[in-house]
């Protein structure tokens, strides 16, 4: 006899981006479709060692690191991206640097992932390549350094 109940499997579905926001002292301060570098990695120190007469290398953990973020979007009104550089162009790390997240939201706006950096600033921010011919939107790119992050939601 063959029981005709469903499996149920124990799962969760791989969440679907949609947008990412950029969140600057707990403000939204602009939406963006495309996010890169959110990383955490080790540099490779590579050590000759020798065991039971055999030569190998052994791998160390060096110095930690961190991805620079990098941010695009569609060109809009919104100014803060390049007001937030200017501090930094102006030499004003002390208001530069902030603690800021990327947030991701799905098709609702409802947050489903959030990434907190620390002491992060605009290290480059640039606006669109410009030809009259074409149909493209314009994109705006800011990339973010920062001294560390991590994942809350």
């Amino acid at each position: 006899m063959t029981d005709n109940t469903p499996l149920i499997v124990d799962r969760e579905d791989v969440l679907s981006i949609f947008q990412f926001g950029l969140e600057l002292d707990g403000v939204v301060e602009g939406y963006f479709t495309e996010c890169s570098g959110i990383e955490s990695y080790h540099e490779v120190i590579e050590q000759q060692a020798v065991r039971d007469g055999h030569s190998f290398v052994m791998k160390l953990p060096g110095i930690l690191k961190d991805g620079d973020i990098t941010l695009k979007r569609g060109i809009t009104s919104n100014m803060q991206i390049w007001e937030w550089r200017a501090q930094a162009e102006q030499g004003d790390m002390k208001v530069a640097r902030k603690h800021c997240s990327i947030v991701m939201f799905n098709r609702h706006f409802e947050q489903i992932a959030r990434w907190v950096f620390v002491n992060a600033w605009p290290a480059k921010v640039s606006g669109p390549d410009f030809s009259s011919s074409g149909n493209e939107f314009g994109v705006e790119e800011m990339t973010i350094t920062h001294e560390g992050f991590f994942r809350i939601q």
